[in-house]
Order: structure tokens, then C-alpha cells, then sequence
């Protein structure tokens, strides 16, 4: 007689798997100007391409980075657009993420020059809406990411928590 096999540890520590691979081109930053939290810009979205495990899409033009430059090496950014399937589903995609540098690097990523991406902390919790039924499973699940930020575009990796 053999023994079952333990349960799995309920409080495990999760896996990632990767889901998606995103290209976001973004324009010219919309500075709104100090305030008591920080320095607000609006970042517009203007295009960009998805890639995952059998399927892709493109990134639908008007959505937008809503920053918060927090202090000289931090920024809270809150990225909304759309993305359209090649299949014709639509998906709405709410990314927050924090990127901190030292305030040179940082300084340098504000003005829109390229920085070594190894020098920023660049990382992300997207999470996902749809109607589509073959992705209907992304609006049940729990999402992170990477980035790195590019003069005109910005690049993740999203992974999903198992």
C-alpha cells in the first residue's frame, strides 16, 4: 500500500507564468504642475502592440499614464487604455506601477532621455476587463509586471500569479 502524496502548502508562496508581452507608444507628457502630493503629468497613449500565448493585440489610441512624481526618485504611475485582439475582443487595462532611480537616472527618465533599465526599479500590478470568452479567465486572476521606459514607448512583461 502506498502513500498518498502530501497536500500542496495551501500558503505557498505563488509562481509567476508569463502571460504577455506589451509595446505602448506614448507621446509628449502633459505637465499639469506641482501640487501638494507632487508633480502630476499626463502621458498619452498612442498606440503599441500585445503579445501572449495565442493571441495578440494592438493598443488602442486615447488612453493615458496618469503620474505622480512623488519626489526625486519616485514615481506612482497609473496607466488606462484599451487593447483590441486580432480576434476583435476588447480589453480594458488598468496598470499601476512604481519606478524609482537614483534622482539623476530619474531626472533623466523625466526629461525623456533614454536610461540603462537596469538602473530603474520599474514594476507593475496590471490587471485586466473584459467580455471576450476566451480571455474571460484574466479578469479572475491576479497580475505583475516589469517595465522599462524608452523615450517614445514603454515595455513590460506581464506575468500572472498561479
Amino acid at each position: 500500500m502506498t502513500s498518498a502524496a502530501p497536500p500542496a502548502d495551501p500558503l505557498a508562496a505563488p509562481t509567476l507564468a508569463w502571460f504577455a508581452d506589451v509595446s505602448v507608444d506614448v507621446g509628449e507628457p502633459l505637465v499639469l504642475g506641482d501640487g501638494p502630493a507632487g508633480l502630476r503629468r499626463v502621458v498619452p497613449i498612442l498606440g503599441g502592440q500585445a503579445r501572449g500565448e495565442g493571441w495578440s493585440a494592438r493598443v488602442l489610441q486615447g488612453g493615458a499614464d496618469f503620474q505622480r512624481i512623488a519626489s526625486e526618485t519616485v514615481s506612482e504611475l497609473d496607466a488606462r487604455y484599451g487593447l483590441e485582439t486580432d480576434a476583435g475582443d476588447r480589453i480594458y487595462v488598468q496598470n499601476r506601477a512604481l519606478r524609482t532611480a537614483p534622482a539623476e537616472v530619474m531626472a533623466r527618465l523625466l526629461r525623456g532621455e533614454p536610461v540603462d533599465p537596469a538602473e530603474v526599479y520599474f514594476r507593475c500590478t496590471p490587471s485586466f476587463e473584459t467580455t471576450s470568452r476566451a480571455l474571460r479567465w484574466i479578469t479572475e486572476r491576479l497580475f505583475v509586471g516589469v517595465g522599462m521606459r524608452h523615450p517614445a514607448r514603454v515595455e513590460m512583461r506581464f506575468f500572472v500569479l498561479q
